[in-house]
């Protein structure tokens, strides 16, 4: 195969090209050059590649084209095409981008999720859909209700499988699955393919082309990773500090619960700077907000649990936290995953207390990979700089408890068992 270096390399039709060109893409990443000839030329494909590498493009772009060569009745659509996404965040952001895509072609792009008022996306689903981005729990629930129907199905994705899988979908799937037309092309992408992938991948699939565009478990060169050594109790200042001297455009913050996500959240507002909170207790109305003023950029700093970890599809985003660091290593791969997106450069930082050292060894065994564990940094010209002791940012005051050394014994190291593969069961039995 002769090299992509441009979208006018592909195949694909002249409004897709002028939709590209309008939308200011230049050049297929990685992912999209190796799987959209493979998608036009009716392939299965397991695709392995992580967040950021531009792959609602690289299955929406083709599944459009295929799809506008033979157009549907003027009035009621049939699903032709069901994209499966782990979570809501994501469900919307990528039926957003397919709208996009698929406007100009008058195609109609519907996504359904569970959170919000199920009778409204039943009265937008009357006049049906030619793609639909779909949760597997809210999907079953209306196919189950005949308010959708999978007869006439051309095109399954399983958009982020590993995560699906985490999330314990694999019952809901598999009961899609029975629903969904056959024959059909299925496409399959995954942040890794481990052995649960594999299964999945061979149960369903026609005898896929594998495509993986970056190493398995690897952070995006382009991400500079900084791992800086902070007593617990002085984190929000150093982020305090971070943010304000060194400028900072916009930021997403990852903190472990959603109580300290609230209180990360307060001090910021406290400190002036622009910050919202997003976790599993707010609204759907609340986060699909937050996100649109986040994606937009009206909002400076968004400080999240692992629910936005995925899906969160923001260009050139310059700075990840991890404010707390997570106790499993893959999600550490899945939240810096934010920046560095598509070529572009990006800075994940990392809070790093006495306690949490061990889970920096195992984010390190994991992506093969030394993070070196800095003095807290001073800024100059928005460049982090290992600063000696004078110049570190100055911190709040508190009065330190005398310890009796005998009476306090030395603390023993915080091991974690967590492990991803303890919570997968086997998927399958033929």
């Amino acid at each position: 195969m002769s090299e992509i270096s441009s979208f006018s390399d592909l195949a694909l039709c002249p409004v897709l090209q002028t939709t590209l060109k309008t939308l200011g893409y230049k050049k297929p990443t990685p992912i999209q050059a190796k799987t959209i000839p493979l998608v036009l030329q009716g392939e299965d494909l397991l695709a392995e590649a992580q967040t950021g590498t531009g792959k609602t493009a690289s299955f929406a772009l083709p599944i459009i084209e295929m799809l506008s060569k033979t157009p549907p009745a003027p009035e009621y659509r049939y699903v032709r095409a069901l994209v499966l996404a782990p979570t809501r965040e994501l469900a919307i952001q990528v039926g957003d981008s397919t709208l996009e895509y698929g406007r100009d072609l008058g195609m109609r792009v519907m996504s359904i999720y569970g959170g919000v008022r199920v009778d409204n996306q039943v009265r937008k689903l009357k006049r049906g859909a030619d793609i639909l981005v779909a949760t597997p729990g809210r999907l079953l629930d209306l196919i189950q209700q005949k308010v959708i129907s999978l007869a006439h199905l051309e095109f399954l994705v399983l958009d982020e499988a590993d995560r699906m899988l985490d999330l314990g979908f694999i019952e809901p799937i598999k009961q899609i699955m029975a629903y969904a037309a056959e024959p059909r092309q299925t496409l399959l992408f995954s942040a890794t393919a481990d052995e649960s992938i594999e299964v999945l991948a061979d149960f369903y699939l026609n005898n896929p082309k594998k495509v993986k565009v970056n190493p398995r478990n690897s952070t995006a060169s382009q991400i500079k990773q900084f791992a800086y050594a902070v007593d617990n109790n002085d984190k929000a200042d150093v982020l305090s500090y971070l943010i304000k001297e060194g400028k900072w455009g916009q930021a997403l913050v990852f903190v472990r619960t959603k109580k300290r996500v609230d209180e990360v959240t307060d001090y910021l507002k406290k400190e002036g700077i622009d910050a919202a909170a997003i976790h599993g207790d707010k609204t759907q109305r609340e986060r699909i907000r937050m996100l649109g003023e986040f994606i937009s950029g009206e909002l400076q700093i968004l400080v999240a649990t692992d629910v936005a970890a995925r899906g969160l599809d923001i260009e050139s985003l310059p700075h990840v936290v991890n404010y707390d660091l997570p106790n499993v290593p893959e999600a550490y791969v899945h939240r810096i995953g934010r920046t560095g997106r598509a070529g572009e450069k990006g800075e994940a930082i990392s809070l790093v207390s006495p306690a949490e050292r061990e889970f920096l060894k195992r984010i390190e065994a994991l992506i093969k990979q030394k993070i070196k564990l800095r003095p807290v940094p001073y800024i100059e010209n928005g460049t982090f700089i290992e600063s000696p002791e004078s110049l570190k940012p100055p911190k709040k005051k508190r009065p330190k408890p005398q310890r009796n050394k005998d009476k306090y014994p030395p603390q023993e190291k915080y091991e974690s068992t967590l492990s991803i593969d303890a919570v997968r069961p086997s998927l399958f039995k033929k």
